[in-house]
């Protein structure tokens, strides 16, 4: 299976959004976007919203499932609050088609609230 890069990932995540209805407000690899600032001590991929629903965008590649650290990671960025009101946002995760079933297990560890608000995203490699 051929390696795909960040940026392709990236770009098949804000497909993702685009499909689903939700308008792009920042990118990584954007040309006409901005990037997105951080959240907490965590880099993002993308955030778009639909309506008054925000959304949070991350990538993961296959070195990411070995850092023990996803776990925090994924249960922060699923918990946050948009803008602090009393909205949660909706965390979308691309990861590459051959580990979906490692992502899925992760996510299940995680608290039910966390575990509602996480959705995978399939991002497979055109090779």
């Amino acid at each position: 299976m051929a390696r795909i890069s960040h940026q392709d990932r990236v770009d098949k995540l804000v497909d993702h959004f685009r499909q689903k209805g939700y308008l792009t407000l920042s990118r990584k690899f954007g040309k006409y976007l901005p990037t997105p600032e951080p959240v907490g001590n965590y880099e993002v991929d993308a955030i778009a919203r639909y309506k008054k629903k925000v959304a949070i965008g991350v990538t993961l590649t296959e070195n990411d499932f070995d850092d023990p650290k996803i776990y925090s990671r994924l249960a922060f960025l699923s918990t946050k609050y948009a803008n602090l009101s009393t909205k949660t946002v909706t965390l979308f995760v691309g990861v590459p088609q051959n580990l979906m079933n490692k992502a899925r297990i992760i996510i299940s560890s995680l608290d039910e609230d966390a575990q509602k608000r996480i959705k995978l995203v399939q991002i497979i490699s055109q090779s």
